[in-house]
């Protein structure tokens, strides 16, 4: 039976979208990954943008709200952000959680160039977590 991971972070914008992204690649078929914020903020350009030069497309992904989950019985529940494992709420399900507290890129400041810089620092942290997750959880 495949696995379902759920991604939480405060606005389902830039971290948990791209730890989806990493999380479907890493896994393959092996699970049903999906994320949500405790508010919708919409997918963040750069977040797409940093992942498209990682080969990997999350430009198709939606901002969606926790709340849209709260009949799925989640296995494993990874909040990436301390706003969100504060603010998450109680999830009628037995999954495991885990927390990994990401900076947010959103909040880079700089020219253009230093904002990506920044997307990009923070993608190859979340793309190593990914990896490892699945490979501890996931195989």
């Amino acid at each position: 039976m495949m696995k379902k991971v759920l991604v939480l972070c405060t606005g389902n914008s830039c971290r948990s979208q791209i730890a989806e992204g990493y999380l479907r690649y890493f896994a393959g078929g092996k699970a049903t990954v999906y994320s949500a914020g405790v508010e919708t903020h919409g997918v963040n350009p750069r977040a797409i943008a940093t992942m498209k030069e990682d080969d990997i497309d999350i430009s198709w992904h939606t901002s969606n709200n926790i709340e849209e989950y709260r009949t799925i019985d989640f296995d494993y529940v990874i909040t990436v952000c301390d706003n969100a494992k504060e603010r998450c709420p109680v999830l009628p399900s037995s999954a495991k959680q885990f927390h990994y507290n990401f900076p947010d890129p959103a909040k880079a400041t700089g020219t253009e160039e230093e904002i990506m810089e920044q997307f990009r620092a923070v993608r190859e942290q979340i793309k190593q977590y990914s990896r490892e997750f699945v490979e501890r959880h996931l195989s």
